[in-house]
């Protein structure tokens, strides 16, 4: 309230800013007179306080000098609990623990049974094994939350994509007049422009969806007979 707001601003000035005079404070020490907010707004042009139109910016700001301040006053105290002189005192007592919460912040993503174990998914769900790991466990990840959720696993056609096989080697003089002799990145070629055609056809998807979305909103079928007219 107005009486707390007060009083901190007054014991920050006191105690930490220490700005003004003692006897230049009388003005914010009387906290309970109509004047105080004309002698509050002297003292922060005083400080050169930005203009801040809230009550609260203009606290977190009188805080953060205070901050600064007595930061300045006892620099060699507070310097030696700064990381590197922890870490040079071998950790030490005062050296705070962070304790996770969640188990997968313990994992060595670059441990060999890590590395092992995304092998072993990957294997049991017939996904190709990049050189990366990580990137494989992606896949991993992608596949799992696409084909595997509670709704694929009651009716897996949902998700099985629909159409007739692509033959790569029936279809593999249509590279784009790229023969260069090696069959491998001929067909992969191929895959790359299936695979950003059908990220086309997702994306033309998602904009009609949007359009219709819109016409919802901005149409109004309904007919008003008595009016005379169609929509509002």
């Amino acid at each position: 309230n107005q009486t707390e707001f007060r009083g901190l601003v007054l014991w920050l000035e006191d105690q930490k800013i220490r700005h003004l005079k003692i006897d230049d404070r009388a003005g914010l020490r009387q906290v309970n007179t109509p004047d105080w907010d004309k002698q509050f707004q002297s003292y922060l042009n005083s400080l050169e306080c930005p203009k801040l139109t809230r009550r609260e910016e203009t606290i977190d700001w009188l805080l953060g000098l205070a901050v600064r301040l007595e930061y300045g006053d006892n620099k060699e105290t507070y310097s030696k609990h700064n990381t590197q002189n922890v870490d040079m005192n071998g950790g030490g007592g005062d050296k705070p623990k962070l304790i996770h919460s969640n188990p997968l912040d313990n994992l060595d993503f670059t441990s060999p049974e890590f590395v092992a174990g995304v092998d072993k998914l990957a294997d049991f769900l017939n996904i190709p094994k990049h050189p990366d790991h990580l990137i494989t466990l992606q896949a991993v990840a992608s596949f799992i939350s696409t084909r595997l959720h509670p709704a694929a696993i009651q009716d897996p056609t949902s998700v099985i994509p629909e159409g007739q096989p692509f033959d790569l080697k029936a279809n593999g003089s249509s590279n784009g007049g790229q023969q260069n002799g090696d069959i491998g990145m001929m067909e992969a070629a191929q895959i790359l422009r299936l695979l950003h055609i059908n990220d086309l056809r997702l994306l033309q998807t998602r904009i009609n969806e949007s359009i219709v979305s819109v016409q919802t909103v901005t149409a109004n079928p309904k007919t008003d007979t008595r009016l005379g007219k169609v929509g509002r």
